[in-house]
């Protein structure tokens, strides 16, 4: 589904006294003022190079193969690619039909968009695991997520940095967060927890991938998984890297409304009683989608429906040369959690930007470089990364 401009406005009209508390518009005029100045709205020039280099295609056989093998595991029988483009999946208006071959289907967008890096919630948790599998038993609907790092500057891959994402479980819940508006506010043991958290090192291509589930929702807030690139980290023998967190990027991805409503249908997410926040209802969401921006991850689905697993691929572009001081809700130890002072207000994961009970993640950022182009990170599509593809089956 894409969010038209009418739909955006009238989403904006309906909501504009909605959600008491921080007010975003100052964070959205920034967003608006550094879209209008930059030299690069998005990665185009970065495509054909892409592409001679064959990074593009290594890209379609590596998601092609991450399908097979996803489906093989889950013990689906083995279908050519002619059965499983015969699908019906022409649901995000991108031109696809039943003939379309898996080098269009797992390709990039001729259009690669930037933008500043979306509010960061107040739910990270430094401290955690480097892992590839962040499930930690939790319920709900297999999603293997794929991220791809390129450098805005130079369009290549960036290897050997950390990709870590966090997201809430099946019923809208954090771990590792003890916090109103966060599951059981009296429910210490939360703060022990750390599923749905983890981090993983990018290979030669710029890749990490990811085991998890597709994540819920809660009041305030459409469903959307958060991700940050660290350049700078040491791995430590723990396998974390520790709680002094530098970022090149910080921001958020999104899903497709449709996909979002069929989930729902679905438990445990058919038991989450909390209020269902819409894509176009969401005001970080909301500002980042239109002729620039386009967080919705590509998707796929491994098997008959939605009870096979869902493959979901992006790639994004960074500035290398920013860098930003991070400081985390919480602390993640040997035994356990620990809770750090709130360190002031801002941007919460709420659709005003507020969760009570909850601090906003603090962030302080320094630049390595000259240009002015340099004081903010850049998020958005490379090839192969952004816009929206269902594929049923």
């Amino acid at each position: 589904m894409r969010l038209s401009s009418v739909t955006l406005v009238a989403a904006l009209a309906s909501l504009a006294g909605a959600h008491p508390g921080h007010d975003l518009s100052e964070e959205i005029l920034e967003r608006r003022q550094f879209i209008n100045s930059v030299h690069r709205k998005d990665l185009s020039h970065c495509s054909e190079k892409l592409r001679a280099r064959g990074f593009e295609s290594r890209s379609i056989a590596r998601r092609a193969a991450t399908v097979k093998e996803a489906r093989a595991r889950r013990g689906f029988s083995k279908r050519d690619t002619a059965d499983f483009l015969a699908a019906s999946h022409d649901r995000s208006n991108l031109g696809y039909t039943e003939n379309t071959d898996a080098s269009v289907l797992f390709s990039g967008n001729a259009s690669c968009l930037l933008t500043p890096e979306m509010a960061q919630g107040p739910f990270y948790v430094s401290g955690e695991f480097v892992r590839d599998d962040i499930t930690d038993g939790q319920p709900g609907i297999d999603l293997t997520l794929e991220y791809q790092v390129i450098d805005v500057d130079t369009c290549e891959p960036v290897p050997d940095v950390y990709v870590e994402i966090w997201h809430c479980n099946s019923t809208g819940v954090y771990s590792g967060v003890v916090a109103s508006g966060n599951g059981d506010a009296e429910d210490e043991t939360n703060m022990d927890t750390i599923f749905l958290r983890g981090i993983q090192k990018s290979d030669s291509e710029g890749v990490t991938q990811f085991k998890s589930i597709f994540p819920g929702h809660y009041p305030g807030r459409a469903p959307h998984v958060h991700v940050m690139v660290r350049t700078n980290a040491t791995l430590m023998a723990n396998e974390t890297l520790g709680n002094d967190v530098y970022a090149s990027h910080l921001g958020q991805v999104c899903f497709d409304q449709d996909l979002i409503m069929s989930v729902r249908k679905m438990a445990p997410y058919s038991t989450n009683t909390q209020e269902l926040m819409l894509n176009p209802n969401d005001r970080i969401v909301r500002e980042e989608v239109g002729d620039v921006v386009d967080p919705f991850m590509n998707y796929v689905f491994l098997g008959d429906g939605l009870d096979s697993g869902l493959f979901a691929y992006m790639a994004f572009g960074i500035n290398t040369s920013f860098t930003r001081h991070v400081t985390p809700t919480a602390n993640y130890y040997k035994d356990g959690g620990v809770a750090l002072p709130k360190p002031g207000t801002g941007a919460g994961p709420g659709g005003n930007g507020t969760t009570p009970g909850a601090a906003s993640t603090a962030v302080t950022g320094t630049s390595t470089a000259a240009a002015a182009s340099a004081t903010l990170p850049l998020y958005g599509a490379v090839a192969g990364g952004v816009g929206l593809a269902m594929f049923l089956q």
